[in-house]
């Protein structure tokens, strides 16, 4: 997105690296630790190496939003040691914490607004969930990877493609363990589509198609007028963070509305791209694209949303196991050409969107995320013969993460160098759809993130933060 103020990046020169506490024999040896040291990854057991938790332990785990997605995160990871709190919404927090299945952790879990003062007050963090809007996503995990803490964060994993590339690098040179949460990774659905590719199901491969039923949040609008007053049990400048700053209005942004706001969201590819096209995207390989071009619905001038509908189309090179492929996405309503072998009066994915991996001996149709993967017709379904479970099953989304980090021998699938390229591939198209009215097919050269062919067009790789919210 094309943020740009004029403000520099926010130095790390007064990023403290451990906070006051000095309650424990253990917090007095960090602290004195890291006087000798400007930067140390804070292990678990200090005897234990780097990031070390034994198995028999629970990690002590911070949660950054607490609403929404950021209320299923810390339910999913419950049964480990919810240790700290973090929510720029006092009204948020109360009503997460006024549930009845709080009761383990409401009263000891420490509880802060602000990430920066949690992170360098609670050395005894060790991972941290990450639920905000998509633009603060970046600035969080980047002052909490400095610190050596393992990372779930919430899809999409960030707001621009230099974030991307920016967390799966600092991720491999911290060491620690990372997980995007788009769940339908980890389900049945996403293995088996995996199987089928691989066992020539399809045959060859050359095209896919994915849609969704969004957006259902406003899109297509200019900012609106006025300012209303901010509520005292909120505080709108760390809700705004890294973005430029602009007036509160009561339900315009906070709390579900920002999605389409290009400040703060990444649209609807961002959003549901990471359930859908994950799952073509994971099974063919396709890596980064090659050409990028989209067409939408009006919009421009004074908008500062995307668009109500769009058409973004992918092109992926050909490597050696695979052909090239054309992979379209289409939103708000938009769906692609129905398979005239598709049966009359059967629905094409689910009511909330899917998608069809085209081959030359089969298509393949699932739902979002992943879900009820099927060869079309069904008759092609019920007589291809299954193929055999060659992948291993996952846990689920999150103890795949938390197994990961007390076992550093297993991994996660939806790590940052997986997500951050799915992630890439995504917001890529969402500079198509900004470009769109220059009528160009962007030619992308992903080995140094650039294109080749117009040069506002990389303007939108990257953005200017505000001072305090940047990742260095």
């Amino acid at each position: 997105m094309d943020t740009k103020v004029a403000t520099p990046k926010a130095s790390k020169n007064n990023d403290s690296v451990f906070g006051s506490h000095t309650d424990s024999g253990r917090r007095n040896f960090l602290k004195t630790a890291a006087a000798a040291s400007a930067f140390m990854i804070v292990p678990r057991h200090v005897l234990g190496g780097p990031a070390y938790i034994a198995p028999s332990d629970k990690i002590n785990i911070a949660a950054v939003g607490v609403n929404g997605k950021g209320r299923t995160d810390i339910q999913s990871t419950m049964h480990e040691n919810i240790y700290a709190l973090c929510d720029i919404d006092d009204t948020k927090m109360a009503d997460m914490l006024n549930r009845d299945w709080t009761a383990p952790f409401r009263e000891k879990a420490k509880r802060y607004r602000d990430y920066r003062e949690m992170l360098e007050n609670e050395p005894e963090i060790d991972a941290v969930l990450i639920s905000t809007p998509d633009h603060m996503h970046a600035p969080i995990a980047a002052r909490a990877m400095d610190l050596g803490k393992h990372l779930f964060v919430q899809k999409p994993l960030c707001h621009t493609v230099e974030e991307a590339r920016f967390l799966a690098r600092r991720s491999r040179e911290t060491n620690i363990v990372s997980q995007m949460g788009n769940q339908g990774h980890a389900e049945e659905g996403a293995r088996l589509i995996n199987e089928l590719v691989a066992d020539g199901a399809l045959g060859t491969v050359s095209e896919v198609h994915c849609w969704t039923n969004r957006p259902v949040w406003p899109q297509g609008i200019a900012r609106p007028e006025g300012s209303d007053v901010v509520p005292a049990s909120l505080d709108w400048d760390l809700w705004l963070g890294a973005a430029p700053h602009r007036p509160y209005l009561k339900d315009r942004y906070h709390d579900f509305n920002w999605r389409g706001w290009l400040d703060f969201g990444t649209g609807v590819v961002g959003d549901m791209g990471a359930h859908i096209i994950d799952h073509p995207y994971w099974a063919l390989g396709l890596g980064l694209p090659e050409k990028v071009s989209a067409s939408s619905t009006r919009w421009g001038g004074d908008f500062e949303t995307f668009p109500i509908a769009s058409k973004i189309h992918f092109e992926f090179p050909a490597i050696a196991n695979r052909a090239a492929v054309k992979m379209t996405w289409y939103d708000g309503g938009l769906l692609p050409e129905r398979p005239e072998f598709l049966e009359n009066g059967r629905q094409m994915g689910d009511n909330d969107g899917g998608a069809l991996i085209v081959g030359d001996k089969n298509t393949l149709m699932h739902g979002v995320y992943g879900r009820e993967p099927r060869l079309i017709p069904e008759i092609n379904h019920l007589e291809y013969q299954k193929p055999a479970k060659t992948m291993a099953r996952s846990p689920g989304i999150y103890q795949e993460w938390i197994d990961a980090i007390k076992d550093r021998s297993k991994m996660t699938t939806s790590n940052f160098d997986y997500a951050g390229q799915l992630t890439e591939t995504m917001l890529l198209g969402n500079i198509a759809v900004l470009r769109a009215s220059e009528h160009t097919v962007l030619e992308y050269d992903g080995a140094n993130r650039r294109f080749t062919n117009d040069t506002e067009a990389n303007a939108h790789l990257d953005k200017v933060y505000r001072v305090g919210y940047g990742l260095v």
